[in-house]
């Protein structure tokens, strides 16, 4: 299962957004990716997130697969549009 995003935070994915995301992705048990510019991140990891250093206006792919990725993916997308990360493709 795969959703896309365009981030439009002004600052893009830096701490603050990273840790919201990882947070809210961490309790599943789906495997979960960030993809932005051809490099996938384990989304589970802030460290990965941030070495991506995603600016404003990107396009970047969550894909999740696992029993509860439907969840997981409600959940992320939820987060990413309500917090002003970004909003869906």
């Amino acid at each position: 299962m795969e959703k896309t995003f365009k981030i439009t935070t002004l600052e893009g994915v830096h701490a603050r957004p990273s840790a919201l995301i990882v947070a809210a992705v961490t309790p599943f048990t789906s495997n979960v990716e960030l993809i932005y510019n051809g490099k996938s991140a384990n989304l589970k990891s802030i460290m990965a997130v941030m070495t991506q250093s995603i600016p404003t206006g990107s396009v970047i792919t969550i894909s999740a697969e696992g029993a509860d990725a439907e969840a997981l993916m409600s959940k992320v997308t939820n987060v990413i549009i309500s917090h002003g990360i970004g909003e869906e493709c």
